[in-house]
């Protein structure tokens, strides 16, 4: 298989660590995903990884309550941290070289997120995991993976989500969903389809930095994705319209 992009940014949400759980973190999962993980990084590419924290606590869910929204929010972002150290543990066990990297001040566990600190680790071939956000309340962990894959200058961030793509409806309800191939930024914002949030699609847009939507439960498909495999997602550019699978 032949790498399409050199440096790419992996937006995974912290439900995919749950795996069939419906809370926390199945390690059977984490080792999946960190072997595959390994598998793009051997092929040459160098890869972040920006992780959420819905698996433990998100700061606009249920769970949340009538608590502060600011507060809530830093409550999620130690939610990320803690699957950022899960995610290290398990690629360093398969021999993965890694740096967790933090964007609020916890030392003991990553380091402090610095622009050039990430991009030299990157060049060293060690696998970057972004943690915390980006270190603000009312920002979601989509808007910080389009924020850091920005600052590291990486070529494409590939969204691990529960679907195949984007669909014109909601293809858990709706049986005649139709899959797009590829989108543009302005028809995912116009149709309000649910694939990043509003600020992290528009970040993206100003600076054509593309973004391909694809299932990570099947096996193998962040290694294709990042071998440009249109048939497992949905690439999201400034280029053509929608365009049915």
């Amino acid at each position: 298989m032949v790498p399409v992009y050199k440096r790419l940014l992996l937006k995974l949400s912290g439900e995919a660590l749950m795996g069939g759980q419906n809370y926390g973190i199945d390690v059977n999962v984490a080792e999946a995903v960190a072997n595959e993980i390994k598998a793009v990084r051997e092929l040459g590419v160098e890869i972040a990884v920006v992780v959420g924290g819905g698996n433990i606590f998100r700061g606009v869910s249920k769970s949340a309550g009538n608590m502060d929204r600011a507060a809530a929010d830093y409550i999620g972002m130690l939610a990320t941290v803690m699957n950022a150290v899960v995610l290290q543990d398990a690629l360093e066990k398969l021999g993965v070289y890694t740096r967790a990297m933090s964007a609020i001040d916890i030392p003991q566990l990553a380091e402090p997120f610095i622009r050039r600190r990430a991009e030299r680790h990157l060049e060293k071939g060690r696998v970057v995991i972004f943690a915390a956000g980006t270190g603000n309340p009312y920002f979601t962990t989509d808007s910080a993976a389009a924020l850091r894959a920005l600052e590291i200058r990486a070529e494409v961030i590939l969204k691990a989500t529960k679907v195949d793509g984007i669909y014109s409806a909601d293809p858990m309800l709706v049986s005649d969903a139709s899959r797009y191939e590829t989108i543009t930024y302005q028809e995912v914002l116009e149709r309000q389809l649910k694939v990043m949030d509003a600020s992290a699609i528009s970040l993206c847009m100003d600076n054509n930095l593309p973004i391909m939507v694809f299932n990570m439960k099947s096996s193998g498909n962040i290694l294709k994705a990042v071998c440009g495999d249109l048939s497992i997602g949905t690439l999201v550019t400034a280029g053509q319209k929608g365009q049915p699978a």
